[in-house]
């Protein structure tokens, strides 16, 4: 840590007497410190990843999104190799604001598995304040998925509203459709208001249908794939990339 104080120091030296200039590049160098301390990977690593980056945009060609959409359709891309996400990816016209600012804030995430919990940086979570739950494995939640004869995932988003986590959090779901459907029940009928929904679960039953209905949800910003693709490593994409913005 010392030794980076003293790179800034000298930075800032050497640039003393242009002041416009001074200011942006240290705000950048700052910002790409800020990123060195909150990730663990490596020079060689950070080389590929730049890389891969550099492969999509050439590859991409056209798109419509904005540039605080792209970095993460990109990372999307990056995260599952497949090109038909340029266009398969839906926002909300608030939602990267919204995210970012739910970020920034050390808002929980709800996850609908655990594949999402533990798939996020934890120096990066950490770095915000930031705790992520998920509660589809809870004694309570199977219990009472079992009596009302629904499903593990909208009892786990229902105890998660219980608990007061929904409201200004993001909700990030990559493998229930059932999860998706009661986070927009609790939206309508019970006033739950989350800062974000990533809506992405995959499959055949429901997946499709779900995060269609996410996309008529007008006060909730969402973040959404269409169609049956999707996916828990798409939803830890996404996560990675708000992170990112939010530094």
């Amino acid at each position: 840590m010392e030794f980076r104080f003293a790179i800034v120091i000298t930075f800032t030296t050497l640039c003393r007497g242009c002041q416009d200039r001074i200011q942006f590049e240290s705000i950048h160098f700052l910002r790409f410190l800020s990123v060195m301390l909150t990730e663990q990977i490596t020079h060689a690593g950070r080389r590929i990843e730049n890389g891969s980056f550099a492969i999509i945009d050439r590859e991409a060609e056209a798109h419509t999104y904005t540039l605080e959409q792209w970095p993460i359709v990109r990372r999307i891309i990056h995260a599952s190799a497949d090109f038909e996400f340029n266009g398969l990816v839906r926002f909300h016209p608030q939602a990267v604001a919204a995210g970012i600012t739910a970020v920034v804030a050390g808002r929980p995430i709800v996850s609908d598995v655990e594949m999402i919990r533990v798939g996020v940086s934890r120096s990066r979570l950490a770095h915000f304040g930031i705790d992520i739950h998920q509660f589809i494995g809870d004694e309570d939640v199977i219990a009472r998925a079992h009596a009302g004869n629904t499903t593990r995932a909208a009892e786990a988003m229902a105890k998660a509203h219980g608990q007061g986590l929904l409201d200004g959090g993001i909700i990030a779901i990559g493998n229930a459709p059932t999860a998706l459907l009661a986070v927009i029940r609790l939206i309508r009928e019970e006033n739950a208001r989350p800062a974000l929904v990533i809506g992405m679960p995959v499959g055949f039953v429901s997946a499709a249908e779900s995060k269609a209905a996410l996309t008529r949800v007008v006060d909730t910003p969402w973040i959404v794939t269409e169609g049956r693709k999707g996916g828990s490593t798409l939803v830890v994409a996404t996560l990675h990339a708000l992170l990112a913005l939010s530094e």
